[in-house]
């Protein structure tokens, strides 16, 4: 598995490169615009079913993001929100075989790790002052200096590994198990070709096992008998090249390894900045009122 291909480069400040990382972005960034677009317009209030879907799924980012960043920080709630949908979409847009996933390549992650890490430090600048920020590194003792720089320089760094390595990972185990089912299948057909007896016997095998898993309606005969049919039939056509069995195996590990995987990686980098934001910028100290 290589990394993001450069389908050109655009001439200025010394050469802009689009990668295949760039267009999956852009991509997604318009999806995104265009979903918005059409899921916001037209609001009612006797609500369609759609309507009420958008409006359930909105109050439910709300209400995650009043839960752990706290109420005061709710005006966060849009940038969680696009954060979210845009790790989720850069995930699953790899399953179109056409682009890559955008949450594969280190740049990505890494970009959205350092403006979590930007604003934290941010509402940390704007809640204490610049100087008070820089002391704060310095807290609870002097001697902790040190492991505190550490510990920023450390966070963005974690997030972005964290979630590039779930997604590139998965990624690469899927390459591989297509480079390996391919193989078998050029194996096998070509074993069973050599002959065409056995060929044959396959082939009738497989039809006897399809008809009978659909008379007692059992789905791991019918499985097995597709899958000796096909080996037969191929084989019988002199096909061995096809890679029959790449066909079913790697669609259950995709449903891992795209859909969950990437639907609990968006959920904990979204959950992850929740929790940075929301410790640099703590709920307002009440007024102290003057007791008379």
């Amino acid at each position: 598995m290589n990394g993001p291909k450069i389908y050109f480069t655009i001439p200025l400040l010394g050469g802009i490169p689009i990668t295949q990382t760039a267009v999956s972005s852009f991509v997604v960034m318009v999806l995104l615009c265009t979903a918005g677009i059409i899921l916001g317009r037209n609001l009612q209030k006797r609500p369609s079913r759609r309507q009420v879907l958008v409006e359930k799924g909105v109050s439910m980012l709300y209400d995650m993001v009043r839960d752990t960043m706290g109420a005061h920080n709710l005006y966060w709630t849009p940038y969680i929100g696009a954060l979210f949908l845009s790790s989720l979409g850069g995930s699953l847009i790899g399953m179109t075989g056409i682009l890559r996933s955008a949450t594969a390549d280190l740049s990505t992650t890494f970009t959205w790790a350092i403006m979590t890490s930007l604003l934290c430090w941010g509402c940390g600048i704007r809640a204490n002052g610049f100087f008070g920020w820089l002391k704060g590194f310095a807290d609870p003792v002097p001697v902790m200096l040190p492991m505190n720089i550490v510990s920023e320089i450390a966070q963005p760094i974690s997030m972005a590994f964290r979630h590039f390595g779930n997604i590139s990972g998965g990624g690469v185990l899927t390459s591989l198990l297509y480079s390996a089912l391919a193989a078998l299948s050029a194996m096998v057909l070509g074993a069973v070709g050599s002959k065409p007896v056995a060929a044959a016997v396959f082939l009738a095998v497989g039809l006897a096992l399809l008809v009978w898993g659909f008379r007692v309606k059992k789905l791991g005969r019918k499985i097995v008998g597709i899958l000796f049919a096909a080996t037969g039939g191929l084989a019988l056509l002199g096909l061995s090249g096809v890679p029959y069995l790449e066909l079913g195996v790697p669609g259950i590990l995709s449903l891992y390894f795209d859909v969950f995987s990437g639907g609990v990686q968006a959920l904990v980098f979204s959950l992850l900045t929740m929790v940075y934001v929301g410790n640099s910028c703590p709920p307002p100290e009440p007024a102290d009122s003057d007791q008379s």
